[in-house]
């Protein structure tokens, strides 16, 4: 599993001539990292006297952060695996007419897992920087500017996934499916970017 490597093991497999690990799951990497952010955010608001009216949203806050971390983090590996699913279905025979007809329907359907696992995590940034909105204006303004690196983390997570769900919705012969999938992949990266975009304004980084 990619999550058990150490971090510079992890590199160096992406660094490899493997098609994955990838994009999709660096991308996976990037919101997990945003997640750990937030979290540590909270811990160091928690217990600290001048944030004391806070404390029981931040607990909560944490609670929330730490369970996304680990979805988020679930994703690095459900990403690759849905990539090597894609390459088997490729790699099926197709020297009959039958054998052309079942490869052609498990590529598809092999595609449409792969499509889906990205749009997961682009729904896990959009409740996730909903987090890093509230840790950045009540949270441990020692800590405000992780609050922003977690916010960029997530925005890249949302976006290299968006990548992802685009590449794939290419080769899919479902219009319904395609739609749904656009409609929802939008709607997860435009209020990803707006908050992130506020979240960094209210910083200063912007």
């Amino acid at each position: 599993m990619l999550t058990s490597l150490r971090v510079t093991g992890f590199l160096n497999k992406t660094a490899s001539n493997s098609p994955a690990p990838g994009g999709g799951s660096v991308s996976a990497l990037a919101a997990s990292l945003g997640a750990a952010l937030t979290s540590m955010v909270c811990r160091l608001t928690i217990g600290k006297k001048k944030y004391a009216d806070v404390q029981p949203e931040m607990e909560i806050v944490l609670k929330q952060s730490e369970e996304l971390r680990a979805q988020c983090t679930a994703i690095i590996d459900e990403d690759t695996a849905a990539f090597n699913n894609v390459m088997a279905a490729f790699a099926l025979p197709r020297d009959t007419e039958e054998q052309k007809t079942i490869r052609t329907t498990a590529i598809q359907e092999a595609t449409k897992a792969a499509t889906v696992v990205p749009l997961k995590l682009m729904e896990l940034c959009s409740k996730a920087i909903k987090l890093v909105s509230v840790i950045t204006e009540k949270g441990n303004q020692n800590s405000v500017s992780d609050a922003g690196v977690a916010a960029w983390m997530f925005r890249a997570g949302s976006e290299g996934a968006a990548l992802n769900v685009k590449i794939n919705l290419a080769g899919l012969h479902d219009a319904a499916f395609k739609e749904h999938i656009q409609q929802h992949m939008q709607q997860y990266l435009q209020h990803t970017q707006t908050e992130a975009d506020a979240i960094l304004k209210h910083i200063g980084a912007l």
